[in-house]
């Protein structure tokens, strides 16, 4: 892996030429804004149109404002996008390796007007990144809303990410009136969002997923209401730490060690005795929605999914 020292020394004569080209051209611009983000504030000029996404949630939103990256990273499975997102994306946009490790040099050569990347994998290369171009970079991951205000922000695409937004609320509320006239005196619903690793599994307190299902009403457990992201269980032992009315369960089932260790795990005496397990609750969900996209489109299907698993009709609004 390249040290970010090592990255800035390699490509530097690119970044010489691209802060030239910019400052030739700042006399030009029609308007500047200031975006206020993670790491400060950034100056834009006009309205970007040569953007770099380096983050799943990034590209997503940028797909949602219709916007057409020249540069985005290649996705965690589905390679090298996800299915929901080709159609968005032009023909020609070059893939920069994984979010964790982006093709930097490729970037400088791109000459974007404008980066998105994310707080808890670009910290250390978030000053070369600034030279190379506008660089924003959202507080979480995971908080797709204030993403999209980020990108909407940043590309004077503000309009259209309200609108996006006020879709999505109206959505939540229609969600919330129906399921709990569905479920009556069940409702709320204790949830649990689990996911299956090679060697573990993952009990997810916060997060994509979990953040969309407690806006819906859902509820988590109390034993599950803790801070941080969540927690790896290592040991089979643990299993009754999920125990929720309904479990969601999402995995890279293409990788024969995680179904090895699902199938284990689920065949424990104490999987077998959770209350989602023994009354089949137990719900295996697509992990591209409900953990990799991390934007507005991948919350929406997410969405479509919880209406379609409880019997719901979506109201005539969410068709709009």
């Amino acid at each position: 892996m390249m040290r970010p020292m090592q990255v800035l020394q390699k490509v530097s004569g690119c970044l010489a030429v691209l802060v030239l080209l910019a400052l030739a051209g700042s006399s030009q611009a029609e308007t500047v804004r200031t975006v206020e983000h993670a790491f400060g504030e950034t100056r834009i000029e006009d309205r970007p149109q040569r953007l770099v996404t380096l983050y799943q949630g990034a590209t997503d939103t940028a797909v949602a404002l219709g916007l057409e990256p020249v540069g985005v990273v290649e996705s965690w499975v589905e390679k090298p996008m996800y299915r929901y997102l080709r159609g968005g994306l032009p023909e020609d946009v070059r893939y920069l390796g994984l979010e964790t490790q982006p093709d930097l040099e490729t970037v400088a050569w791109l000459a974007p007007d404008l980066i998105v990347g994310a707080r808890y994998r670009h910290d250390a290369v978030y000053p070369l990144l600034s030279r190379i171009a506008p660089t924003v970079v959202p507080d979480t991951a995971y908080d797709f809303k204030a993403m999209l205000r980020l990108m909407g922000e940043a590309t004077g695409r503000e309009r259209r990410a309200q609108a996006l937004l006020d879709d999505w609320e109206a959505r939540v509320a229609d969600f919330r009136r129906r399921i709990a006239a569905a479920l009556g005196e069940a409702w709320p619903q204790e949830v649990a969002v689990v996911s299956f690793r090679s060697d573990h599994a993952r009990l997810y307190y916060d997060g994509f997923a979990r953040s969309i299902l407690d806006e819906l009403g859902f509820q988590s457990p109390d034993a599950q209401q803790q801070s941080g992201w969540g927690i790896k269980l290592t040991s089979r032992e643990s299993i009754s730490a999920m125990d929720a009315d309904a479990i969601f369960v999402f995995m890279r089932d293409s990788d024969p060690a995680v179904a090895e260790t699902y199938r284990q795990w689920t065949q424990h005496p104490l999987w077998q005795n959770l209350k989602a397990a023994r009354q089949g609750r137990v719900y295996r969900v697509d992990p591209v929605i409900w953990s990799m996209g991390g934007g507005i489109l991948a919350a929406n299907r997410l969405l479509d999914a919880l209406y379609a698993h409880y019997g719901l009709e979506p109201g005539r609004e969410t068709q709009e």
